[in-house]
């Protein structure tokens, strides 16, 4: 880690052993870690790009762009990028059979439901959605004009990159439940803003 190494010593001597997930925070801290670095990447180019093109910068607009950007950061950290730190790390599998994809759906979440444990339903469904939700919320407040087609439309585009990523780097398991979950927690987060503008 780059940033955050000592925090996570720290951490890992106090919990480790003592909580059944630790792998779970384990994967929060390296995700939050190289989120720090990417984020600071992304905003030296915007940064240079603005700076090019003699683009003024407003704060408050800038604000919420590394807010956006860190957080879809964090989450292509957590759902597809859990293994590799750098770009050159990175071994795609192009020869993955489309067979591994679950294109059936809800039939794996309804599974989860009768399952043995309801925490995998619950963080399958209702997690999925909640993941989402700021992206619909945020791109609305970056939109000059928000609009449900376009916030629609990228919440599809990032689940499918995603799930596609997912399936290319054997990194997780591609399925059609999620691209479903997270179009519509992209749509609450679209209607959530609209209220709250209103």
């Amino acid at each position: 880690m780059l940033f955050l190494g000592p925090v996570y010593q720290v951490v890992r001597e106090h919990l480790e052993g003592r909580i059944n997930h630790f792998p779970l925070v384990r994967l929060m801290m390296y995700s939050l870690d190289k989120t720090i670095l990417y984020l600071l990447v992304f905003l030296a180019l915007r940064l240079l790009w603005r700076g090019l093109r003699h683009k003024p910068l407003v704060f408050g607009h800038e604000l919420k762009v590394a807010v956006f950007a860190g957080y879809v950061i964090l989450l292509l950290m957590l759902t597809v990028f859990r293994q590799w730190y750098y770009p050159w790390q990175l071994h795609f599998y192009f020869n993955h059979p489309l067979a591994d994809i679950n294109w059936q759906p809800l039939v794996e979440t309804l599974k989860l439901r009768n399952g043995a444990s309801q925490l995998d339903f619950w963080y399958q469904s209702l997690g999925n959605v909640v993941w989402f939700v700021p992206f619909g919320y945020g791109l609305a407040g970056l939109l000059r004009k928000p609009r449900l087609w376009r916030v629609l439309l990228a919440g599809v585009g990032l689940s499918v990159a995603i799930e596609g990523l997912q399936f290319l780097l054997y990194s997780g398991v591609a399925d059609i439940d999620d691209l479903i979950f997270n179009t519509v927690g992209a749509v609450l987060g679209y209607v959530l803003f609209t209220l709250i503008r209103r």
